[in-house]
């Protein structure tokens, strides 16, 4: 049996006994999105929250004695920005869990309040790991380049196993916000097609 793609776009019963779900490529685009918002999440998250370092840096109290060596370690918590990215990014993962259930679950595209729910929780995360990433960004610069007028010096030279995994999970952050904002963008594109 030949389908008739022209008509039965609303979701009716067709001609020859077959339904035609509305929404069906959104509905999978829109499941794959979350599911990658949630992968992506994830990953930023467990790298950002395990990032340490410890090496061993000579120090030098004066310049007539030798310099002796310390451990110095360098890990996420130390910094409250990266506490915050590690905590944004887990937030997001958990509700890109809960809205892929909720999309799966409505079989064919969520309807209603839970469209609505789905659309401001995506609105919210999108804001919520824009932030952290501009956060920990602005740290991890820091620690790139130093700041020559507050004598901040520069870590990643030191550190530079740690920092490659900051620009790693920033970059992942940055794939799920991106995520984020293509799930707006059908939300819209939903909205458009039901008016």
């Amino acid at each position: 049996m030949e389908r008739n793609n022209a008509a039965g776009l609303d979701g009716v019963r067709q001609k020859d006994g077959t339904e035609n779900r509305k929404g069906s490529g959104i509905s999978w685009v829109e499941s794959v999105l979350r599911m990658a918002a949630l992968l992506l999440t994830l990953i930023a998250a467990i790298l950002f929250g395990l990032n340490k370092q410890t090496k061993i840096v000579p120090i030098t109290i004066s310049p007539d004695l030798p310099a002796f060596n310390v451990p110095v370690t360098a890990k996420s918590s130390y910094v409250s920005a990266f506490v915050y990215f590690v905590v944004a990014n887990s937030i997001a993962c958990v509700f890109a869990a809960v809205t892929l259930v909720m999309t799966l679950v409505s079989k064919g595209g969520t309807k209603g309040i839970s469209f609505l729910t789905n659309m401001l929780i995506d609105l919210m995360m999108v804001a919520l790991l824009y932030s952290c990433i501009g956060a920990a960004g602005a740290v991890g610069l820091l620690g790139l380049k130093g700041n020559s007028h507050l004598q901040w010096n520069k870590v990643c030279d030191v550190y530079a196993k740690f920092c490659h995994r900051v620009e790693a999970a920033l970059a992942l952050s940055f794939f799920a916000a991106f995520a984020y904002v293509l799930l707006i963008l059908l939300s819209v594109l939903k909205l458009h097609k039901r008016s």
